[in-house]
């Protein structure tokens, strides 16, 4: 008996020490890969101090072209749009680190229905961001949200698990060669599409993401950050109401919504369209120069000073 216990806990300090040297090792991965998303995320959270921040998932991603933007409204522009980032809680996470060390002057927030429709696993992608659990008491609530801390707190490794295969390769590969302070542009499609979906407005409101909606709101009136919303085009027919649910948020803060999805912008050119979700690099250069002539043209109505 006592050399069962003698061998479980030699096995155990085995564990503990592969885990603790495998967290450092895919740590120092982790800050060093060339990948898609790890450097943009050590970039949000450490040095990010562009004037203009702009937020959301792969939509944010691939449409807005910061040098573009930057020209228009004469202030320093940065794209920290994550690919796959999913949801409101993820954007949370990501200004809860960007405020630790810098307050933009203007974040500019691309929504879409994931940040107020029900999804069945709605803290699927916030894995990408467990590197960085510990670092920030306020960006580690969404990870008790999910209930997903105590994995993290147990096993250092662990928390470089959704992303280690890319993390590794993005040694071998750079995939940051044509970035454009965070904006990486989309390639031509082989083929644009050519049939007009029709998106369906969601009715299944997920009351938890419109509160935390609403806290994004005040840690940005907080730190009286002025705060724009914004919807990009897409290659489908929707209905008006589709974003009437955030709409209603917008509205009673107070906050300019650019919608550009509903009023079909773009529908009389595929060719700017890589799939019916994301404009390639032509489309996006064409939309964010409609965008930035819309942002300069409310901040001058409503004679803002955003210096």
């Amino acid at each position: 008996m006592r050399r069962l216990i003698v061998s479980f806990v030699v096995v155990l300090a085995g564990v503990f020490v592969v885990d603790r040297i495998g967290g450092l090792c895919m740590g120092w991965v982790n800050q060093h890969t060339s990948d898609i998303t790890a450097p943009k995320i050590k970039y949000l959270v450490n040095d990010v101090d562009e004037d203009v921040l702009f937020m959301g998932t792969s939509r944010c991603n691939f449409h807005y072209v910061p040098s573009i933007i930057s020209d228009s409204l004469g202030m320093s522009v940065y794209n920290g749009g994550i690919d796959a980032s999913d949801n409101i809680f993820a954007h949370y996470w990501v200004l809860s680190q960007v405020l630790s060390h810098h307050t933009p002057k203007l974040i500019c927030l691309e929504l879409m229905d994931n940040d107020y429709v029900i999804q069945s696993n709605p803290f699927n992608t916030i894995s990408f961001f467990a590197p960085y659990y510990g670092h920030n008491e306020r960006a580690d609530s969404i990870f008790r949200l999910a209930d997903t801390h105590w994995a993290y707190e147990v096993s250092h490794l662990y928390r470089y698990n959704a992303k280690a295969v890319s993390n590794l390769a993005g040694l071998l590969v750079n995939r940051q060669a044509n970035e454009d302070h965070g904006y990486l542009p989309g390639p031509k499609p082989a083929c644009f599409p050519d049939v007009l979906e029709y998106d369906e407005t969601r009715t299944d409101v997920d009351s938890l993401k419109l509160v935390y909606l609403r806290k994004f709101i005040s840690l940005c009136e907080e730190r009286d950050i002025r705060l724009v919303f914004m919807v990009s085009p897409r290659y489908s027919e929707v209905g008006m109401d589709k974003y009437d649910v955030l709409k209603a948020v917008a509205t009673e803060y107070g906050i300019p919504f650019f919608d550009y999805y509903t009023r079909g912008l773009f529908l009389d050119h595929p060719e700017y369209f890589k799939d019916v979700a994301h404009l390639w690099d032509k489309g996006a250069r064409a939309y964010s120069a409609i965008f930035a002539h819309d942002l300069k043209e409310w901040i001058e109505k409503m004679k803002l000073s955003i210096d």
